[in-house]
C-alpha cells in the first residue's frame, strides 16, 4: 500500500465547522526586523563606545536613558489606551509583544544619551528622552488614513533640548567616536557603520532613495554655498566623512515611522532636509543637522493636516465640516 506524505505546513486542521490551514509559517515582519536590528546595532555601538572608544558620558547613563524611555512609553501608552477605550499595546501578546513595543523606546533612549553631552548633569538627558518618547502621543497627524506621529522622536527630543537647555547641554563632540582609535581602526569605524547601515536600510527599511536624496542634496548645497558665499568646498563636503554624519544618515534621518514610504517622496524628503540644512548654515544656525530634520518633519505633519482640512472642505462645501451622518475620517465618530 502506497502512502503519500505531505509537508507539515500543507496539513489542514479541523476547527469548528470547517478546515483551516495548518501551522504555516508566517512571513517575517520587516518592520520588526528593522527595529530589532536597529536596536541591536545601537546597543553594540554603545558597548564598544564605553569599552573601546572612550566615551565621556558615564556608562550608567545609557542604562538610565533606556529605563526612562521604557517607563515614559508605557505610561503614555496606558493613558492613550484609557482615553481611546482599548487595551495597552504592550499587553496581551506575551513577552515578545512587550519587547517589540519597547524597541522604539530603547533606540530613542540610547540615541539621546549617545548624541547629547551634558557634562556631569543627568537631568538634561532625561529631559530629552521624556520629550522624545512622549511627543509621539501628542504630535500626530492623519497620515494615510491613520493618526500617526510625524516628528522623528530622538531628533525632536534632541532639538528641543538644545533649544531649551542650551546653557547646560550640547551635542557630543565628534571626536568621541574615534578618539581612542588608532589610524587603521579610525578609518574602519565609519566604514563599518556605513556598511551596516546601508545593508539595513537597503534590505529592511527600503530607505535607499531617501539616503541618495539626502547625500546628493547635501553635496549640492555645499557647492551652492561655495559659489555664493565663498565657503571652503573641502570644509563643506568634509562633513560627509565624519562618523556623526554617517550615523545621522543611516540611523536618524531614515526613521521608518516618520518618513515617506514611496520612492519619489522618500527622495524628496531627503533632498528637502539637505536644502533646509543649507539655508540654516547660510544663516549661521548651529546644530544644523537636527534642526533641519525637525523642520522638514514638522512641515510634513502640517501638510497632512492641511490635506485633511481641504478634504473636509470638499466633502461639505461652505461648512468646513464633514457631511451630516458621515463618519469623521480621523476619529470615526458619526456627528449627531
Amino acid at each position: 500500500m502506497a502512502t503519500t506524505v505531505k509537508p507539515v505546513d500543507s496539513i489542514a486542521t479541523k476547527s469548528g465547522s470547517g478546515a483551516v490551514p495548518g501551522a504555516a509559517r508566517r512571513p517575517r515582519d520587516p518592520r520588526y526586523l528593522a527595529l530589532r536590528n536597529f536596536a541591536l546595532s545601537i546597543t553594540v555601538f554603545n558597548v564598544f563606545g564605553y569599552t573601546l572608544l572612550g566615551w565621556e558620558q558615564p556608562w550608567l547613563w545609557s542604562v538610565l536613558a533606556a529605563a526612562t524611555a521604557y517607563v515614559t512609553e508605557m505610561v503614555f501608552e496606558v493613558l492613550s489606551a484609557w482615553a481611546e477605550h482599548r487595551r495597552p499595546a504592550f499587553l496581551g501578546n506575551g513577552p515578545r509583544g512587550a519587547m517589540e513595543f519597547l524597541l522604539p523606546a530603547h533606540i530613542t533612549g540610547l540615541a539621546c544619551n549617545m548624541l547629547l553631552f551634558a557634562n556631569n548633569q543627568w537631568w538634561p538627558v532625561m529631559f530629552a528622552v521624556v520629550i522624545s518618547v512622549s511627543q509621539k502621543h501628542v504630535l500626530r497627524a492623519p497620515i494615510a488614513g491613520r493618526m500617526r506621529h510625524f516628528m522623528n522622536p530622538s531628533n525632536f527630543g534632541i532639538s528641543v533640548t538644545l533649544l531649551v537647555l542650551g546653557t547646560w547641554v550640547s551635542i557630543s563632540p565628534p571626536y568621541q567616536f574615534t578618539e581612542w582609535a588608532n589610524t587603521y581602526f579610525r578609518l574602519m569605524i565609519p566604514m563599518i557603520i556605513l556598511t551596516a547601515g546601508t545593508v539595513l536600510n537597503a534590505m529592511l527599511t527600503k530607505k535607499t532613495s531617501l539616503i541618495v536624496g539626502w547625500m546628493g542634496g547635501f553635496a549640492i548645497q555645499a557647492l551652492v554655498r561655495h559659489w555664493l558665499f565663498g565657503v571652503q568646498l573641502n570644509t563643506a563636503l568634509g562633513v560627509m566623512t565624519g562618523v556623526a554624519f554617517i550615523l545621522f544618515s543611516n540611523y536618524m534621518i531614515t526613521d521608518p515611522a516618520t518618513t515617506p514610504s514611496t520612492g519619489l517622496a522618500k527622495f524628496m524628503f531627503g533632498s528637502s532636509v539637505a536644502a533646509v540644512y543649507g539655508v540654516l548654515m547660510a544663516l549661521n544656525v548651529v546644530y544644523t543637522l537636527f534642526f533641519a530634520l525637525s523642520i522638514v518633519c514638522a512641515l510634513r505633519g502640517l501638510g497632512w493636516w492641511a490635506a485633511r482640512f481641504i478634504a473636509g472642505r470638499r466633502e461639505a462645501p461652505g461648512t468646513g465640516s464633514a457631511a451630516p451622518h458621515e463618519p469623521d475620517r480621523v476619529s470615526g465618530v458619526v456627528p449627531a
